[in-house]
């Protein structure tokens, strides 16, 4: 299991939260998600298949893109 932490600048209420744990729970793989509206960050905890690649890959889909 694998856990990351992603700082992500687009997150500005808790709608951005929701849209964000709705979305990256889908992948196949990922085992939870928070969120934190002040901090601007998700934290994911996941396994194979899902991989950082996939999940940041997501993030940029929606509109949430993990900063570097």
């Amino acid at each position: 299991m694998t856990t990351v932490t992603y700082h992500i600048p687009n997150i500005t209420c808790h709608h951005c939260v929701h849209t964000i744990k709705m979305e990256v729970s889908e992948l196949p793989g990922v085992k939870s998600v928070e969120g934190d509206v002040q901090g601007k960050t998700a934290t994911i905890v996941f396994e194979a298949p899902a991989t950082e690649e996939k999940i940041k890959a997501l993030l940029a889909e929606i509109n949430y893109p993990a900063a570097e």
